[in-house]
């Protein structure tokens, strides 16, 4: 039982780097670009670095938000079957 719950909990972290990994490397991306552009023009706004990586992460979350909760609603469904099936035996 106790190997099954720390695989439970190994593919619950490994399936929440998965869900979040588009929006965290999206908004990556438009830092660095943003910071090579500041440092390229020499602009040092602060709301410049900010703004567009909200924006880019809303983006993101909004594409990619349908396919996200299907697969946890999946990954919850399959969490209950086996933590029921635990239980029982």
């Amino acid at each position: 039982m106790e190997s099954a719950l720390t695989e439970l909990a190994a593919l619950s972290l490994m399936k929440v780097l998965v869900w979040s990994a588009p929006a965290v490397l999206a908004g990556l991306t438009v830092g660095f670009m943003v910071s090579l552009f500041q440092a390229v023009t020499q602009i040092q706004e602060q709301t410049l670095t900010f703004v567009p990586k909200i924006i880019t992460v809303f983006v993101v979350v909004l594409v990619t938000g349908g396919w996200v909760i299907g697969e946890m609603r999946a990954f919850t469904e399959d969490t209950y079957a086996t933590v029921a099936h635990l239980v029982t035996n």
